[in-house]
Parts: C-alpha cells; structure tokens; sequence
C-alpha cells in the first residue's frame, strides 16, 4: 500500500513527465511545474531535492512508458527472428505513443541535456546502450540456436538496427510525418529476413 508521500510523488511526475520531455531541462520553468500541478513550491521540493531530480524522474517514467510496453510483447515470443519483428511492429506505432508523452524521451534527453545537463545526459545515453545490448541479445540467441547466421556480428548488426529506428524516430518526429519511420521499419524487416534468417 502506497504512502501519501509515494502518491504525491507519482502525482507530480504524471503532471510534469511530459511537459519536461517537451520543453527539456532548461525549457521547464518552476512556473510550469506549479501550474501543472496546482501545487507550491514548496510542495514539490519537499517532494524532489531539485529540478534536476525530478526532471531525471521524469525522464525515466516517460521511458517506462515507451519501453516496458516493447519488453513485454517482445518476450512473449520464444524465436529470436520472432522477436526482432517484434520490436519493428512495436515502433510502427511509436511515433504516435511519443508524441503523446511529447516525443521520444530517449532522443530528446540526447539532444536537449547534452550540454547543460551530463547526469541526465548520461542516464539517455545509458538507455540508449540498454536498448542495443538488448537486441545484441536477442541476435546472438539466434545464433546460438540456429535461427540466425553463424557468422552474423550480434553488437554491429544490433547498432546498425538501432541507429536505423532511432533515426526514423527523428525524421518522423521533424517532419511531423511517420512515414519516414514506416519506411526505415520496412528496410529494417529487410535486413531480419535476408541477412539475419536462417
């Protein structure tokens, strides 16, 4: 059973998760945290040391909320390559679950804390590499069980399909058109039955 503190917590970081994944770190005012919540200041400081803790909080609930969704269904499948078409369905909607959250958390702490705020700089850039060994995992299963080509680099190609997603994800968030992730989707699905199937 929740505390009243736990509560509030959750309640602050439901309000302003989202305005921080738009505006950014510096972006994000006292005044919006306040409005947002209906709360003092004083209340949310007794609540998170900083703005950089609660900015960092909220950070990683806007990942929860893309990633843990993307887990779940990706480990339901036994078969790697099963598992790999998994992920590329999951982002085929991304660009709309983001953009409700504001965007994509990963790539907006990249770009917006890189130069004014390395702790959650840092912590982007650690789910960012997460995200990779993740799929290195999976490739690497399929090798181990045959599904995928023995002679396949699990890191390179786990990189290489991330790079391409994540990059779709920016160029559909840019142009406010999905398309351009759709598009990176279907080369992606290209690469898992051509190059990775065995």
């Amino acid at each position: 059973m929740s505390t009243k503190r736990e509560d509030t917590k959750a309640y602050i970081l439901d309000k302003v998760a989202p305005i921080f994944n738009r505006k950014g770190y510096n972006g994000t005012s006292l005044s919006d945290i306040t409005e947002a919540t209906g709360l003092t200041k004083g209340a949310i400081y007794g609540n998170f040391e900083n703005k950089s803790e609660l900015a960092m909080s909220a950070f990683h609930q806007n990942v929860n909320k893309l990633v843990s969704p993307m887990i779940e269904i990706v480990y339901k499948e036994k078969d790697s390559i099963k598992r790999l078409f998994a992920i590329t369905n999951y982002y085929r909607d991304y660009y709309e679950r983001s953009q409700a959250l504001g965007g994509c958390p990963v790539l907006n702490a990249n770009i917006d804390a890189k130069f004014n705020n390395w702790k959650l700089f840092n912590a982007a850039k650690d789910v960012s590499e997460r995200l990779v060994r993740n799929l290195a995992v999976i490739i690497n299963k399929g090798i181990k069980r045959k599904e995928i080509h023995k002679k396949i680099d699990a890191y390179l190609y786990a990189k290489n399909i991330y790079a391409m997603i994540e990059g779709g994800v920016f160029l559909a968030t840019t142009h406010g058109d999905k398309e351009y992730l759709i598009n990176i989707l279907e080369q992606v699905d290209k690469i898992i039955n051509k190059k990775l199937k065995k």
